[in-house]
């Protein structure tokens, strides 16, 4: 995208953020999501990708932004200039992305973009276009432990103005445990992060998908990042690859306009209520969750996780 283009769409959105409001959840195959994603979803399961398409998987608020920068720096040798070409949602579009016009979807940002592209998704696996699959398209999926995860969504959902209202932190636990549900109004967009996690991890093998966890990120960055070089086919020096650890830290990446998501307005993304990027800790639950919330939270989580072994760690030891 040019830098032309690149206004533009800043232009799109500062334009249309006069009349977001908080969209409705709509059920496509049982899985909700926002009601201009759901009225286009036609046009989005038809995409076809080229082969040479990165798809960058994960149940929102799981380490998406920061693989994304991973990944573009590493594709781009570690040129952090490079790399602040444009925002985060212009360089690596939303595939299911729709938003009220002028603002351009995700798949009208990839319209313009030559192969070949980062491309992002929340959707699970059952809705992502069969094309990524039929072309052996490369996939990168990140997970992120169920407690600290929940806590992240809630803080997006309270200053994601285009999001339903996520009401109290009591209540958003048991939608969030319920993911899918037939009244919308207890659901959460895109759904059930247990069918979400389980979905890719099943898939995995079969369709050549890097698995990674955000608690493995933040234990040891450097090792996951060369998992991710690897994967890619590529072959980095120690001293880029150390640079790359540096830029995608939590603190740089906070500073960084490209990826901070700063480029949207307060209309939509109201960053006084809590920041995009809000802590990017592993553990913070512990600040949220009430003993007996916790105890309500692990029965559940054990009967819906009970026939799944992906190991997941909500703490440090």
């Amino acid at each position: 995208m040019s830098e032309d283009e690149e206004l533009s769409y800043s232009a799109a959105i500062q334009e249309a953020s006069k009349s977001i409001c908080r969209f409705p959840l709509i059920p496509v195959k049982g899985i909700p999501l926002m009601s201009y994603i759901a009225n286009n979803f036609d046009a989005i399961s038809a995409f076809c990708p080229d082969s040479s398409d990165l798809l960058i998987a994960t149940y929102p608020k799981a380490g998406t932004t920061w693989t994304q920068e991973i990944v573009d720096l590493l594709l781009h040798n570690g040129d952090a200039e490079t790399c602040r070409r444009a925002p985060t949602p212009v360089r690596s579009p939303f595939l299911e992305i729709c938003n009220p016009p002028p603002i351009p979807t995700g798949l009208e940002l990839l319209s313009k973009m030559a192969p070949p592209r980062i491309i992002k998704t929340h959707l699970p696996f059952q809705l992502v276009p069969a094309g990524f699959w039929e072309k052996k398209c490369k996939a990168i999926y990140i997970a992120r432990n169920a407690k600290d995860n929940v806590v992240s969504y809630y803080h997006f959902d309270r200053m994601n103005l285009t999001q339903p209202e996520p009401g109290p932190w009591e209540g958003y636990i048991h939608k969030f445990m319920h993911g899918e549900c037939i009244l919308m109004c207890s659901a959460v967009p895109w759904g059930s992060w247990y069918d979400h996690v389980k979905g890719y991890w099943e898939e995995r093998d079969k369709r050549n998908i890097l698995y990674i966890f955000y608690e493995d990120m933040k234990e040891n960055p450097r090792r996951e990042v060369e998992r991710i070089m690897r994967y890619l086919d590529l072959s980095l020096s120690d001293d880029i690859i150390t640079r790359i650890v540096e830029l995608t830290s939590f603190t740089a990446m906070k500073e960084n306009p490209m990826a901070n998501y700063t480029c949207i307005p307060k209309s939509v993304f109201d960053q006084s209520i809590s920041a995009f990027m809000r802590k990017g800790e592993v553990g913070d639950w512990k600040n949220h969750f009430t003993p007996e919330q916790s105890a309500e939270f692990d029965a559940d989580y054990e009967r819906q996780m009970k026939q799944a072994d992906i190991p997941f760690r909500t703490e440090f030891y």
